[in-house]
């Protein structure tokens, strides 16, 4: 399962006092599945003994209710006080700012609940709440993503912001994007992942009944010609090559696999996934590295062996750039036992 592009490393392990408090802000016109995303993915995170991760707060910024864009009110359960206090703020998208479309203000109660933000707390946006981050200034300078449909419209009202409307969400750090509507699920469980491992963030997925990471990116959904139904698909060789992660394979293995060319299955496995063969095949190796790191006490050695990257040292160097960190180190801070210890 593939990382995004802009992988940020793993948040501290320090042993939280409670749960991680997120803080929901609910904009005039917001759409009223991406506002219930966070509280639906992050309430199903628990530890081994069940006890809630995540204490997630819907609230608006000035504590009064607001029309979402389906028709009815919502009534908040706080207001700007909520957004001082969380760990984590996210901003679900609005549909009644258009000035946002073109570089404009954002509402003065908006401005001074951001600003009322302490330092240091992760900042999230889902879909077009990447408007109101960029508004705000936070985007300046730091790689983003919003839903690909709008990604001129927002480059040109934020030219600072190093848009990448590839991918499906953008991870830097303490600012994270999202792309459209249920791209808000993958960045969720991916902050989960991030936050806990992968057992919490699958066990997570599972109650949601979504898959815990999906391929590719935003290019697989961008419009294009549909092809023919005979064309043929890179789905069977990608399962193929999941069952084969540990041998050495080429790009001349897969395409022969799926009976196309190298060029003809290079464009079509890029336009059904979003990326290269080769940068799926190194994610996809990837994230067993981490699963063995999680779940088994094998050498590095073997873990490097068994994910197909031949050697401990080829292992560290695709983990440092993809997470920042060395296998030795991601299993001290997802192990099993280390988990129990540090949010049991």
């Amino acid at each position: 399962m593939s990382e995004t592009r802009h992988p940020s490393g793993l948040s501290d392990s320090s042993a939280p006092s409670g749960p991680h408090r997120i803080a929901v802000l609910a904009l005039p016109g917001v759409p009223p599945f991406e506002l219930g995303i966070p509280s639906r993915v992050f309430g199903c995170a628990v530890d081994d003994g069940g006890r809630p991760l995540y204490e997630v707060t819907v609230c608006t910024a000035d504590g009064a209710p607001v029309l979402s864009d389906a028709g009815f009110t919502v009534q908040p359960a706080a207001g700007p006080e909520a957004m001082a206090a969380a760990d984590t703020v996210i901003l679900p998208p609005t549909h009644a700012m258009p000035e946002l479309g073109h570089g404009g203000p954002l509402p003065p109660e908006v401005t001074a609940a951001i600003a009322g933000i302490h330092p240091g707390t992760r900042l999230v946006s889902i879909c077009t709440g990447s408007y109101v981050l960029a508004a705000a200034g936070l985007l300046d300078g730091r790689p983003a993503t919003t839903h690909w449909n709008l990604a001129p419209e927002f480059r040109r009202a934020y030219p600072r912001v190093k848009v990448d409307e590839d991918v499906l969400f953008v991870d830097d750090g303490d600012v994270l994007t999202s792309a459209g509507v249920a791209a808000g699920v993958d960045l969720c469980l991916h902050m989960i992942r991030r936050d806990h491992g992968a057992a919490v963030a699958n066990r997570a997925a599972r109650m949601c009944v979504v898959p815990p990471w999906r391929d590719g990116g935003q290019a697989q959904y961008i419009d294009r010609p549909v092809p023919e139904p005979t064309v043929a698909d890179t789905t069977a060789t990608r399962a193929w090559a999941l069952e084969h992660l540990g041998e050495p394979l080429s790009l001349t293995q897969l395409a022969e696999h799926a009976r196309m060319s190298l060029r003809s299955f290079t464009r079509r496995f890029r336009d059904e996934v979003g990326m290269t063969p080769v940068q799926w095949l190194t994610a996809q190796r990837l994230e067993l590295a981490k699963q063995l790191l999680e779940t088994t006490d094998l050498p590095i050695d073997l873990v490097a062996h068994r994910a197909g990257f031949g050697s401990a040292n080829s292992l560290r160097a695709h983990m440092r750039t993809a997470i920042g960190v060395s296998p030795a180190a991601y299993r001290r801070t997802f192990s099993p036992n280390n988990l129990a210890v540090t949010h049991g």
